[in-house]
């Protein structure tokens, strides 16, 4: 019974990320992951070192740069989909391309542009990936100051 849970489960979620990546023209890439990607009996776990980032104060213009490492905690191995900033300044600049084997760990390299910004900044950058949920969520946090 716990095994069907999982799968309508997973069935389900999936055709949400589906019928919702449709109506706001996503780039396609959340389509490829679909429960036949995913052991639901073993699925992998992506354990974050830290999901937050606090880069404190930067002055206007500068780039701030950031690796999240991660750890595969479950039994299968991990793969990576996409990795998308919540905005044009949040780039993802590298991450691990190929599958990570429980036990094994990775890497997920973001720059933030502050060209522009000012104040406080909380950005976001999604990775979407074959664990359960598919979407872990990754935050850099901090002030821009405007020179003078």
């Amino acid at each position: 019974m716990r095994k069907n849970n999982i799968l309508f489960l997973l069935t389900s979620f999936a055709l949400l990320q589906l019928a919702f990546t449709g109506c706001t023209g996503g780039s396609g890439a959340e389509k490829e992951i679909t429960t036949a990607h995913i052991d639901p009996d073993n699925p992998p776990v992506m354990k974050f070192e830290d999901t937050l980032y606090k880069f404190g104060t930067i002055s206007q213009g500068q780039v701030v740069k950031h690796t999240f490492t991660f750890e595969n905690t479950g039994k299968s191995d991990l793969v990576i989909q996409s990795v998308t900033g919540s905005c044009g300044c949040t780039i993802p600049k590298s991450w691990t391309k190929e599958p990570v084997a429980p036990g094994e760990s990775g890497e997920i390299t973001v720059n933030f542009n502050s060209e522009s910004k000012e104040g406080k900044q909380r950005v976001r950058v999604t990775v979407l990936a074959n664990t359960v949920p598919t979407k872990n969520i990754l935050h850099l946090w901090g002030d821009v100051a405007v020179p003078n």
